[in-house]
Parts: structure tokens; C-alpha cells; sequence
């Protein structure tokens, strides 16, 4: 068989500043055509690697289109947009006639003109390879599921956790239901639930730990393909925005709709004990300092450039200072102009530096510090989603008064992994507190070494308040901002 793969993927918040635009998608690690799953430097192709190895044991071809992935920001230009959807459309052409489609997707990308990429792309696909070639999407849970999605793909599936840890296993899932269709072994069938609710939900920890376990004991069992539970991202203005139910079945629709109706009220049941809490700067503050060791770690959830937050808020730096809390390490502050400000110096230089606050009122005021370069790293990498190396630029780590560690880097991004840190010679280890700007991927990498984990809102981009985002597109009622949306 020939099997055909892609990837385009981008998590777009529409209340960003910050646009999607060419240099975000043609980064030199992050962008491929033809070959990225071959490329041991290109980031982020976990599933285009175990798509092609799958492919070679079981003797079949692959083809390779364009691997193109942006850090999360605002809407993506639309000739940007165009242009690489028809790079990939034009491959398939070529590539023709092909046996399977397997595309790798976010889910909440938006582009001028398109609120439901996804759902255009697919769509376009289909054209191309009629109706009976079995047409597969890989999703992060973070999407907007649409119906235009499921009515032009053969089979969907999202990552089950928060980390997304399961990149690889939901790859091999997708690849296997695909040519169990194309082998006419299956015929899968999906139905949708929208749960009404807007929120973000930690999978490690219960009751959700729980319900994803039921969730994936389902499958395999009478007629039951696959269940994803999508959780939305929260931060994008279009109709779809909020949790969805997804349930692939055996060519029986109607179970499929039932099942899913069934875990989408069993999740809205949950909503009370699934929320996470959220501190105050200063609650979080006094909780560390009050821990009879360290190191707390504080989750600056507002400030996650993997929800398209700028990633240079200053607002948890700014009590830290005010209130003389030292033995502090924070980061990672995406800060070019102080990174080469830095380096121009030298390791050991002690100047006055404005760090931060750069991006707008959702990144703070600047803050100005005498600090001290411990280290300068020409190439910083932190250990990213499926343990592959993530890249943070050029990275410095500077120190200021009450031994105030700070990361700066050149490339936005967000905290996954303690080695952000520890690659300079930082140890956390030895730290009262450690602030990270991330929502929830740092938590497999730092829950091991946290005394404790507290996660705290800010006036930040993407700030935790669900019930008060300004939706223009939503017509459907949902929690929190209405207690009872199926009323």
C-alpha cells in the first residue's frame, strides 16, 4: 500500500498579539517537506517517525509531505495558511493514487477566513481521494472538534493525556484503524457530544486519572474503535470552542452516539472535582514560603506561549522582588534583546538590565534588575513532549540580588522540562521555589522533584477565568459561565 503523510500543525489563540506568520512555520527546526521523519534535527515529527517505521515493518510505501509546526500565537496569516495547506494538497496529487491518508493536526488552528483549518484541509483531501480511501486525523486534545472534520475524515483521534505524553500510541492507533478500513475489516463510524463546558482538565491526577482509564478500557469492546475525550482550548473565538466527546465505532452509529453522550455527562458530573485551583501571586507566595522544604514549584499558567502567551509576564517576578523572596529560579522569559544584551557582556559581567514586559499590558510592566551572566548557552534544548529535545535559542541565565535565578531565551516557548534549568548548572534541588511558565505540560518533568505544585493566575494572556472570555461565535450555553447550560 501507499500511505501518504503530513503534518501542519499550530494551536492558535485568537485574543493574541502576536501573529502567525511565515517565520513562526518556516523555522529551520521546525519546518520539512518530503523528509522530516527522516530528519533527526527536525522537531516535533514523534508521529511521522512511528507512522514511516510502522509502514516499513508491514512492507508499505510512504509518502512524505510537508512536517510544518508554530508555536502558538495569534491567527495565522491566510496566503501563509494557503499556501501550505495547497503545498500538501499539490503532494497528494502527485503522490496519487495513494491507499491511506494519515495527517497530523492540532485541532484549533485559525487562519484569516478560516475558523476550522482542520476541517478545510480535510475537506480538500477528500476531494482529491474520493470517498473510499480511509482518511485519518491525529489531533492534540486542545482542538475545537468540528463536524466538517468528522464528515470528511475516515477515522479521529486525539491525544488521551494533559501532558500529552501518548503522542507515539495514538499514532500507531490511527495507523492501525486505517488500514483495517482500507482492508475492509472495519468500517469506522463517529458521532460527537458537546459536554457544554469550557475548562482545562489535568490528566494525571483523580478523578480524572479514573475517568481516562474507563475512557480507554472501552475500546476494543463490543464494536468500540476509539474514545477521545476533547478537552478545547479555551482561548479561541470560533463556534465549536469547548469540550467535545468523540467516539469511533464499528459501523454502528447509533452506539457510537450513545457511548458518547454517556461519558460527555459523565465528565459534566465531574466538572466540580475535575476543576484545578488556582492561587493568587501572593497566595502561592505565602503557601511556598510556609513549606517545610522546597522546592515548591508555581505554574504561571497565564504566561504559557504554548497557549499563545508572549512568555515575558512579569508579574510573578515582580511580588518575588517586592516582597525580598530569594533562592528563586524562574523562567523561561523570552527575551532576545536581553539574551544578546547578555552575551554582548560576557559571562561574569555584572550590568543593570529591563527584563521582560515587552509584549503588551498581558506581559507586565519591564523590570529592571542588577544582575550578574552566570552562563551563556549558544543552543539551549529542554527535553519536549515525548521526551525528543525541544529548542529554547540562545538561552542566558542571569542572577540577581537574594539569589533571584532567571532564564532568558531567544525562541518562545514554554517550560516543559527541568533541564530549561539544569543544562546551565542550575539545581533546583537546592531552590525554596521555582516558577515555570507553563499551564500543565511541566508537570511530568517537575512533579518528581516538587515538594509541592501550586498553579497561579495572573492578569497574563490566557488567564484561567473561563466563564469571562469574550466568545463572539459560541451560540450554545456552557459552563461555567451559566451554572445548568442543559437547561
Amino acid at each position: 500500500m501507499k500511505i501518504f503523510i503530513a503534518a501542519l500543525v499550530t494551536e492558535t489563540n485568537t485574543f493574541s498579539p502576536l501573529p502567525t506568520g511565515a517565520a513562526s512555520f518556516y523555522a529551520p527546526e521546525s519546518y520539512r517537506r518530503r523528509d522530516a521523519s527522516l530528519d533527526d534535527t527536525a522537531a516535533d515529527t514523534i508521529c511521522q517517525k512511528t507512522w514511516r517505521q510502522l509502514a516499513e515493518r508491514d512492507g508499505h510505501e510512504i509518502v512524505e509531505s510537508v512536517s510544518a509546526f508554530a508555536q502558538p500565537a495569534g491567527r495565522t496569516i491566510r496566503a501563509l495558511y494557503e499556501s501550505l495547506r495547497d503545498d500538501i494538497l499539490d503532494d497528494l496529487r502527485q503522490a496519487g493514487p495513494v491507499d491511506i491518508v494519515l495527517l497530523l493536526m492540532h485541532g484549533a488552528m485559525v487562519a484569516d477566513g478560516y475558523d476550522d483549518c482542520e476541517g478545510d484541509t480535510l475537506e480538500r483531501v477528500r476531494a482529491i481521494v474520493g470517498p473510499d480511501v480511509p482518511v485519518g486525523l491525529e489531533f492534540d486534545l486542545h482542538c475545537h472538534l468540528t463536524d466538517r472534520m468528522i464528515d470528511n475524515a475516515t477515522a479521529v483521534i486525539g491525544f488521551k493525556e494533559y501532558p500529552h505524553v501518548d503522542l507515539a500510541p495514538r499514532a500507531v492507533e490511527l495507523y492501525e484503524l486505517c488500514l483495517r478500513a482500507r482492508r475492509g475489516e472495519v468500517r469506522p463510524v463517529m458521532a460527537l457530544y458537546d459536554c457544554r463546558m469550557v475548562g482545562m482538565w489535568r490528566t494525571p491526577v483523580e478523578p480524572m486519572r479514573g475517568f481516562v482509564d474507563r475512557m480507554q478500557a472501552l475500546e476494543g469492546r463490543d464494536g468500540i474503535l476509539s474514545v477521545t475525550f476533547s478537552h478545547g482550548f479555551p482561548w479561541g473565538d470560533v463556534e465549536e470552542v469547548g469540550a467535545r466527546m468523540l467516539v469511533v465505532a464499528d459501523g454502528d452509529r447509533g452506539r457510537a452516539r450513545a457511548l458518547a453522550e454517556r461519558l460527555g455527562q459523565e465528565i459534566w458530573d465531574l466538572r466540580h472535582a475535575t476543576a484545578t485551583p488556582h492561587d493568587t501571586v501572593d497566595e502561592a507566595l505565602d503557601r511556598a514560603l510556609a513549606a517545610p522544604h522546597g522546592p515548591v514549584v508555581l505554574a504561571d499558567v497565564a504566561d504559557n506561549a504554548g497557549g499563545g502567551a508572549p512568555g515575558d509576564s512579569t508579574f510573578i517576578l515582580r511580588r518575588i522582588l517586592d516582597r525580598g523572596i530569594g533562592n528563586v529560579v524562574s523562567g523561561s522569559y523570552w527575551d532576545p534583546q536581553a539574551v544578546a544584551l547578555c552575551e554582548e557582556a560576557g559571562e561574569g559581567a555584572s550590568f543593570d538590565l529591563r527584563i521582560g514586559g515587552k509584549c503588551g499590558p498581558a506581559s507586565g510592566d519591564p523590570v529592571d534588575l542588577r544582575i550578574t551572566v552566570k552562563r551563556v548557552l549558544p543552543a539551549l534544548f529542554q527535553t519536549g513532549l515525548g521526551e525528543e529535545k525541544s529548542p529554547l535559542g540562545r538561552g542566558v541565565w542571569v542572577q540577581a540580588a537574594n539569589g533571584v535565578d532567571l532564564v532568558l531565551v531567544t525562541l518562545r516557548s514554554q517550560t516543559f522540562w527541568p533541564d530549561a534549568y539544569t543544562a546551565f548548572g542550575i539545581d533546583l534541588s537546592q531552590k525554596a521555589i521555582v516558577v515555570v511558565k507553563s499551564t500543565q505540560h511541566f508537570y511530568a518533568g517537575f512533579a518528581p522533584i516538587a515538594a509541592e505544585i501550586r498553579y497561579v493566575t495572573t492578569p497574563g494572556a490566557i488567564p484561567p477565568s473561563f466563564g469571562d472570555i469574550a466568545f463572539t461565535k459560541r451560540r450554545v450555553p456552557f459552563w461555567p459561565r451559566v451554572e445548568n447550560p442543559f437547561a
